[in-house]
């Protein structure tokens, strides 16, 4: 709709432009505001709205993950077991 309007303007005012004449400085003056201001005019009828963006979302902070402390682990003697031949007393892997 707003194209159409804008063809019908435009035709409209090239149909009603009067030629310049060389003598007459001040009508040539006057048709170069005039076709600057209907220019200008229809410009903004046929310009497209600027789109409009909703605000951003507000930022989400996520805590960081809390991690368990590894179980601390040593090695230590066991008990000591007679293998037949010998005591032996083997390596025991000991966690808290």
């Amino acid at each position: 709709m707003k194209r159409t309007l804008l063809i019908c303007a435009v035709a409209a005012s090239m149909a009603f432009a009067a030629p310049a004449q060389a003598g007459n400085g001040g009508a040539v003056a006057a048709g170069i505001v005039g076709g600057l201001a209907v220019g200008t005019i229809l410009g903004a009828a046929a310009a497209q709205p600027r789109p409009v963006y909703p605000p951003p979302p507000p930022p989400v902070y996520v805590e960081e993950p809390v991690y368990a402390a590894p179980p601390r682990c040593h090695w230590a003697r066991g008990e000591p077991v007679w293998d037949g031949y010998r005591w032996v007393s083997s390596r025991v892997r000991v966690c808290d």
